[in-house]
């Protein structure tokens, strides 16, 4: 009983280490700023230099992205900002 188990767990296995798991779930292309320091920063373990960036705040914004959120996730029908 022991023999079959252990067979029948080798063979899942096997099985399931040769079915080649989302061998084309994805998109050939080339990369056109592979080599960006802008995007990708100057090592892999670097910082993109884009994340320096730093941009004005707007408080507009903000309600309208709390409205949004409450609209997708509170059940409500009304993306209405109120204060």
């Amino acid at each position: 009983m022991n023999f079959k188990k252990t067979a029948a767990f080798v063979a899942a296995m096997a099985f399931l280490t040769s079915c080649e798991y989302q061998k084309y779930n994805h998109a050939e292309q080339i990369d056109v700023r592979a080599n960006s320091e802008y995007v990708y920063g100057v090592h892999p373990d670097s910082a993109a230099r884009q994340l320096s960036n730093k941009y004005a705040e707007q408080p507009e914004m903000e309600l309208r992205a709390n409205a949004i959120r409450e609209k997708m996730f509170s059940g409500k029908t009304s993306a209405v900002a109120t204060k």
